[in-house]
């Protein structure tokens, strides 16, 4: 399978450091091999350069043109449905669940644990169930 996800303009990445971890841009312009320029208009992130080390680039991608202001890259992004595709992908979803868990406190990992263990019980009773039946039918 060939390398997909390359650093160009219009590709949309997540933001690994600082104040806008988290927070989706796209690459505006490629400063130099370790530099680009990005823009997240949709999702609060001022124009800025940032280091490609601290990006995890993401299969979207838009089309604008290079060095394009802020306006035009807010329109194609709103065009594209960015926000919405990025929401509806597993990346951001897990990104989520991680927030969650981790804001966790200790009562409510009590409850979380208690919860799980309630849960396994019941599914563990009804398969036993199912499989006394089964042993008594001869076919297990």
């Amino acid at each position: 399978m060939p390398f997909k996800k390359f650093v160009e303009i219009g590709r949309v990445a997540v933001l690994g450091d600082g104040p806008n971890a988290g927070k989706i841009a796209a690459i505006v312009n490629v400063i130099d091999q370790n530099r680009v320029l990005i823009d997240g208009p949709c999702s609060g992130v001022l124009r800025q350069e940032f280091p490609i080390k601290r990006l995890q680039l993401t299969p979207i991608s838009v089309k604008f043109p290079f060095n394009a202001p802020t306006r035009v890259v807010r329109k194609e992004l709103e065009a594209a449905k960015v926000n919405d595709v990025w929401a509806a992908s597993t990346w951001a979803k897990r990104m989520a669940v991680k927030a969650k868990r981790a804001g966790l406190t200790d009562l409510d990992r009590f409850k979380l644990r208690k919860a799980k263990s309630a849960r396994n019980k019941i599914l563990a009773k009804a398969l036993n169930g199912k499989k006394k039946t089964l042993r008594k039918a001869g076919k297990l």
